[in-house]
This record gives structure tokens, C-alpha cells and sequence, in this order.
């Protein structure tokens, strides 16, 4: 019988490559995320039905779209503009040196992280209203190696 998973506990972690085009063998946690963005996007299929059909068309896989800039969103504060400052930072020094950013989804339960290649952008000014929480959306764009693979769970940064 499955055991059943709660999100409670799911850790955001970033890495940036020590050797371009090898995933990070350590992950920093980045504290506070209070959603994560959907990366299970439904693949395109491509009509492959030959002329000849009489009854069933018949289709192919096609590229799965993950959305453009995927959105995780915090509570703003202090710490999260020093936090997210710093990691854009780290990643225009990364890139410069051909070297991608990393980031995971890290599920306690699971033996399996979800990771991905992306470039983060600079936070803006989410919005505000009345007798709310100050919430903030931090973007990041996924550029490749998309999937799951095995859990590093994050450190917490000091």
C-alpha cells in the first residue's frame, strides 16, 4: 500500500555547477517559498495519420511547454531581497563562465528529487492590498535538464 505524502516539509534548493554540465552535488535551501510552481506540462502530439485511416487517427509526442518563467512565491521580507539578490548574482557570474544554475524540489519521502536548469530574474514589486501578508513572486526561467533524479536534500544557508 502507497503511503500517502503531504507537501508539508518540501524544500526549495538552488546549486550553481562547479563543472559546467554537471548537475551540483550540494543544493541551498532558499527558506520561505510558500508555493511552487507546476512542472508537469502536458506534451504537444503531433497527427500522424496516413491517408489510408478509416477510422483512427494516430499521433506522436510532441515538446512538453513548461510555461516560460515559472513563479515561486514568498513572503517579502529583508532576507528574501538579500537571498534572491545573491542569487542573481551568483547566476550572471555562473553564466558567464558557461556554468548553469540548478534548482530542486526536494519531497521528504520521496528517494527522488525534481531538478531543472534555470535562470533566476531579479525580484520586482509584486503588490500590495489592504490588511494582507506582503507577498512576493521570484521568476525563474527552466533552460534544460528538466526531471527527476536522486534527492540531495538542501542545507539551509547561514
Amino acid at each position: 500500500m502507497a503511503i500517502e505524502l503531504s507537501t508539508a516539509g518540501i524544500l526549495l534548493g538552488y546549486a550553481i555547477e562547479t563543472v559546467a554540465g554537471t548537475k551540483p552535488s550540494a543544493f541551498t535551501q532558499i527558506k520561505g517559498a510558500k508555493s511552487l510552481p507546476d512542472m508537469n506540462p502536458e506534451p504537444s502530439t503531433l497527427e500522424t495519420t496516413p491517408l489510408e485511416a478509416t477510422e483512427w487517427k494516430t499521433y506522436i509526442d510532441g515538446l512538453k511547454d513548461p510555461g516560460g518563467a515559472l513563479a515561486v512565491t514568498f513572503n517579502m521580507s529583508n532576507d528574501l531581497q538579500t537571498t534572491w539578490d545573491d542569487i542573481v548574482d551568483k547566476y550572471k557570474t555562473a553564466a558567464e563562465a558557461g556554468k548553469k544554475t540548478w534548482w530542486e524540489f526536494y519531497v521528504p519521502g520521496l528517494t527522488k528529487a525534481f531538478f531543472f536548469t534555470g535562470n533566476p530574474s531579479p525580484l520586482g514589486f509584486a503588490g500590495a492590498e489592504v490588511d494582507s501578508v506582503l507577498e512576493n513572486t521570484a521568476y525563474i526561467t527552466p533552460n534544460g535538464n528538466i526531471g527527476w533524479d536522486s534527492a540531495v536534500k538542501p542545507t539551509a544557508s547561514a
